[in-house]
């Protein structure tokens, strides 16, 4: 295998044209970014900048060319013009320099140069940029996206908001600068399980009478409070003990401190790279390239098209030689305890407690309203579940933040991953659609396999909501085909379409439904 020497690497996927050379370490990083002067990103201008400055950058950082062992460049996720604007130059670099070439994905290169910077080795990634919100950790030979936003990412989120104020770009400083003087005021929360939308907060926000100051910060504080949420989940489900935020938006040091906070509470350490890792920038590109190359990946000029909705579990990380070991996951035995990612259950004599937390990274009110709501709502469910012909736990008691029930004996599905347990799932989730029920956290870690009966009980109705929408079934159905691929990727296909038979033998509306969610699938979460 050749040994690589410095690697020129050129990210421009949006706003930011970066170049940087890497070797053992980092050796030079410019930038060049583009200002609009009004509004947001304009794609074409975009790219008719990074093609002005691109000689400019690149003559900055290419000091010594015989030096040069490879050229690698951010072949996507991002804006088509820029993306073929910086493709381009690459080629002709490569070419011209007669050295391999490497398209990187922008997305896993956040994740990899994260690493690098902080030292972490196995975590559950919180990747908050402009275009993407997206939960992400390693799993047998690729970045498993475990949840992600369904409609626009955190940092567009916050740029609309910010335009509709018309705060200079980009706005999210602005926005946490102006939240520093505000009071909480209570905003649309949108979690579905390890999956998360920003649309509806964000016109609450806009269309809000309240102080501006305090629309800023509630407006920060709930979208971060989501993302830190759907995180905390993740960690629970694959049982990684490390959280790595990377993106443009980690700057935000509100975010950081959630973070923080949540992982002190789980015993988890917190990773955030340095300010000049965190947005889009070359070295991101290079550092990652030169893993590729030194693995034995590149790419042919002839296979170096841009993809801009290239997706980080479509990469092949080959330069990764160990698989790491989930945690130990607790089974439910009398006389243990359970820690989920919002409450904790005890078991003792045949009943399981299930008392929520209250979250410190969240703001008070916040968690007192979320708590409350989900406990309501979650006993009136599972009681419309168990009408509606679905297995659930029969409660004895419930408080303002407690529900006793009954403890379900059995095997978490997501240790039994076969086609009859799958499709048995399949039925049970068919009898909670028709009976106009969504779960909102469908994961194979919310259903147990019966020890008596075999039968799938349904378990953790606290994002379930009343519905007869396809599109929220549609979601529905979407989380739990994200948690298949996520933790059984080798058997997905196989797995999801023994679901879908046992879906469709107890609901007329599946193959709708299964329409919507591939549809759901298809969409391009760079917005």
């Amino acid at each position: 295998m050749p040994v690589f020497g410095q690697i020129l690497g050129i990210e421009g996927t949006a706003w930011n044209l970066s170049a940087a050379l890497f070797d053992r370490d980092l050796i030079a990083l410019v930038s060049r970014p583009y200002s609009p002067a009004t509004g947001g990103i304009h794609p074409r201008e975009a790219a008719q900048h990074h093609a002005s400055v691109m000689k400019e950058l690149i003559g900055s950082v290419l000091t010594e060319p015989d030096k040069i062992t490879g050229i690698a460049f951010s072949q996507g996720p991002g804006l088509g013009p820029c993306l073929r604007t910086v493709a381009t130059a690459a080629r002709s670099l490569a070419l011209a320099l007669e050295v391999p070439l490497v398209g990187v994905n922008h997305c896993v290169a956040h994740i990899e140069i994260g690493c690098f910077a902080t030292g972490c080795r196995d975590p559950i990634v919180l990747y908050a940029s402009g275009a993407n919100t997206q939960v992400i950790g390693y799993l047998n030979g690729r970045y498993r996206i475990f949840g992600e936003t369904l409609d626009i990412g955190i940092g567009n989120a916050l740029d609309k908001f910010a335009r509709s104020k018309n705060f200079p770009h980009p706005g999210g400083p602005i926005i946490e600068m102006q939240g520093k003087q505000g009071q909480y005021i209570e905003l649309p929360y949108t979690v579905k399980g390890m999956d998360l939308a920003f649309s509806g907060l964000v016109s609450a926000a806009k269309d809000s009478k309240a102080p501006l100051p305090d629309v800023c910060y509630s407006l920060q504080e709930t979208a971060f409070a989501m993302c830190v949420e759907v995180t905390e989940r993740a960690m629970s489900l694959a049982g990684k003990n490390e959280v790595l935020l990377v993106g443009g938006v980690g700057a935000n040091r509100r975010l950081q401190e959630m973070l923080r906070i949540m992982c002190e509470e789980r015993g988890a350490r917190f990773f955030v790279p340095e300010q000049k890792y965190l947005g889009d920038n070359g070295a991101m590109i290079a550092y990652t390239g030169k893993l590729m190359l030194e693995s034995g990946t590149s790419t042919p000029i002839e296979s170096s098209q841009i993809n801009p909705s290239f997706r980080s579990d479509e990469v092949a990380v080959t330069w990764k030689r160990e698989t790491p070991s989930a945690g130990a996951v607790i089974q439910p035995d009398a006389g243990t305890q359970k820690r989920g990612a919002e409450a904790i259950i005890t078991f003792r004599e045949g009943l399981a407690e299930k008392k929520r937390v209250s979250k410190r990274y969240r703001v008070a009110a916040l968690d007192k309203r979320l708590i409350a709501e989900r406990t309501r709502a979650e006993a009136r469910l599972i009681h419309a579940a168990r009408n509606g012909g679905v297995p659930t736990p029969i409660m004895s008691d419930i408080t303002a933040d407690t529900i006793l029930m009954e403890e379900i004996r059995g095997t978490l599905l997501t240790h039994a991953l076969h086609a009859s347990t799958v499709m048995e799932a399949g039925r049970m989730v068919g009898k909670l659609h028709k009976a106009g029920i969504m779960h909102g956290d469908l994961t194979t870690s919310n259903l147990i396999l019966r020890n008596d009966d075999g039968k799938c009980v349904l378990i953790d109705f606290g994002l379930a909501q009343t519905t007869t929408e396809i599109e929220q079934r549609g979601v529905d159905i979407h989380v739990l085909f994200q948690t298949l691929e996520s933790t059984a990727p080798e058997h997905a296909d196989a797995l999801k379409a023994a679901f879908v038979a046992g879906y469709s033998e107890t609901f007329d509306g599946a193959a709708d439904v299964i329409h919507r969610e591939h549809e759901i699938e298809l969409r391009g979460r760079y917005l």
